[in-house]
């Protein structure tokens, strides 16, 4: 995750979660599927205290781990 903080200093932050997402499952052939959150779609969600546009470094605590990440409809790490 340090990638992001290093990539937003040329791209959008935006961009950068883009990429992490939307592009990767683009590239895998998964389009709708992954990087999305809608029904039917296999979405993981990393929850943060904070706006990732606006710091992008909020996606990786200074531990290195995220507040909250939720998988198949449950809380696997952090708390919410």
């Amino acid at each position: 995750m340090r990638e992001f903080t290093i990539r937003a200093q040329v791209q959008p932050a935006i961009e950068v979660i883009r990429a992490a997402t939307v592009n990767a499952a683009e590239l895998l052939g998964q389009t709708g599927r992954l990087g999305v959150i809608a029904e039917g779609a296999h979405a993981d969600l990393v929850v943060v205290d904070g706006d990732p546009l606006a710091d992008i470094s909020v996606l990786v605590s200074a531990n290195g781990t995220q507040p909250a990440v939720i998988q198949a409809g449950r809380v696997v790490s952090g708390t919410l």
